[in-house]
Formats: structure tokens, C-alpha cells, sequence
């Protein structure tokens, strides 16, 4: 199994998680990190490292950060060029958490980059757009 550890500005990650355990329910094997005012990368290390600690990371960790050069990506790059079983995803949101947290539990053995590729690609896909306007457009293609 792969761990994921949520890396954010503020405490993003702690309710992003909360929010997918909402709908997903109660989620083992994800940690939320964050960094909060005082903190900086050399504390954001040691908090991924206690985290690591306490995951199923068998077959990887997968970070989800919010920011890319921001301090909890910098951060995770460290612990990342360590390994090659760990991976970096930026631009977390709830459908890329909900997505990876379900193909966790499926545990099919799918490499990191597999896992990033498929990350990115939850993450784009849940975010759509609506104007009312198409409604107009699809009373028009049902005539």
C-alpha cells in the first residue's frame, strides 16, 4: 500500500482531509501536514518524517501539496529525491484526494508515477465550469 501525506499552507490539509473523510469516511492511510506562521521547511521535514512513521509506505507515499516552490513542496522535494518510491503531486483538491484515496484501497500495485499520472489527471477532471448559457445550448440540442 502507498501512504498519502496532504502538505499545505495553513490548515488546508487538515480540513481538505476532514472534508474527504465526509464523504469517503474514515481515512487511514493519509496524513494532513501543515505549515502554519513560524514554521518553516526544516519543520515541515520533521513533520512528513513523523508521518512517514505511521503510514502503510510499502509501496510508496504520495505527496499531495497545494503550491508548487511553495514551503511544503520544497519540503516534500527533500524527502522525494531520497527515494524513488515517493512522489510529488501540486494543486491538490478534493476530487484528486477522494480519487487517490479510493485507488488506495484498491491497492493494485501501480508504481508512483503511475499513481502522479493518475493524481493530475482526478485533479483536472474535477474541475468543470457551468454558465447558464449552456443551458440554453442543451434545450437547443434537444429539439
Amino acid at each position: 500500500m502507498f501512504g498519502i501525506i496532504v502538505g499545505t499552507h495553513g490548515l488546508f490539509a487538515k480540513e481538505l482531509l476532514k472534508s474527504c473523510e465526509m464523504i469517503c469516511g474514515e481515512q487511514k492511510n493519509v496524513r494532513a501536514v501543515t505549515l502554519v506562521p513560524g514554521e518553516g521547511p526544516d519543520d515541515v521535514v520533521k513533520k512528513y518524517e513523523e508521518a512517514i512513521k505511521e503510514l502503510d509506505c510499502d509501496g510508496g507515499v504520495l505527496f499531495l501539496n497545494d503550491l508548487f516552490g511553495g514551503s511544503p513542496y520544497n519540503a516534500a522535494c527533500r524527502l522525494v529525491a531520497a527515494n524513488d518510491k515517493y512522489g510529488i503531486v501540486t494543486g491538490v483538491n478534493l476530487p484528486m484526494l477522494i480519487e487517490m484515496t479510493s485507488t488506495q484501497l484498491m491497492d493494485d500495485g501501480s508504481d508512483i508515477q503511475a499513481l502522479m499520472a493518475k493524481a493530475v489527471e482526478a485533479g483536472k477532471n474535477g474541475t468543470q465550469t457551468f454558465h447558464a448559457s449552456q443551458l440554453a445550448e442543451e434545450e437547443e440540442d434537444d429539439l
